[in-house]
């Protein structure tokens, strides 16, 4: 069943016309590094800026992750790449200061999973998941000419809407970021 997400002619038209879209009104560029508990997720960021407080924004990325023994089988280790779409809501003018946000993440992931490990009975193999993570953002926004650096916390959930495989972990997340953004 995930083979047929993975080569979805729709989806892949989908992407383009959002990216031609949000590409035509970018007002900042830039790179975003988020880490959690058990991973690490390196974005390219997109973002733009309407009114005085307002901002919609696009990302793509990877996530690395290595549950270890947190997720449901023994060993967890994989990858995938990922998309973004979110909205935040600056509480200062000219897009600095506080602003909180909430955003949805979309994650095609390849999970190697291991049981029993060092045990005759070892047993190992993988799960392909697309990884629904809604979460929600508190940052501060630090500008100088047209330049920012954004430190910024993030919680929300996990949730593995397709698996082909055995499953493999999920559930809350919480995720410590930063930014840097190019105003163009």
């Amino acid at each position: 069943m995930i083979n047929k997400f993975y080569t979805s002619k729709w989806v892949i038209l989908l992407l383009m016309l959002m990216s031609h879209h949000l590409t035509s009104q970018i007002s900042e560029v830039g790179l975003e590094l988020q880490i959690y508990p058990t991973g690490i997720i390196p974005t390219i960021n997109m973002d733009h800026n309407f009114g005085d407080k307002h901002n919609v924004h696009a990302r793509i990325g990877l996530n690395l992750f290595n549950h270890r023994n947190l997720g449901k089988q023994d060993q967890e280790k994989g990858s995938g790449f990922g998309f973004s779409l979110g909205y935040r809501k600056y509480f200062k003018e000219k897009f600095q200061g506080w602003r909180i946000g909430i955003k949805n993440d979309l994650w095609w992931n390849t999970v190697n999973w291991r049981n029993g490990i060092n045990n005759p009975n070892e047993d190992s193999g993988q799960t392909k998941i697309l990884v629904l993570q809604p979460t929600v953002e508190i940052a501060k926004v630090y500008r100088k000419d047209s330049w920012s650096i954004s430190p910024s916390l993030a919680l929300g959930i996990e949730w593995n809407v397709i698996t082909d495989g055995l499953p493999t972990g999920e559930g809350p997340i919480v995720l410590l970021g930063v930014q840097i953004m190019k105003h163009i």
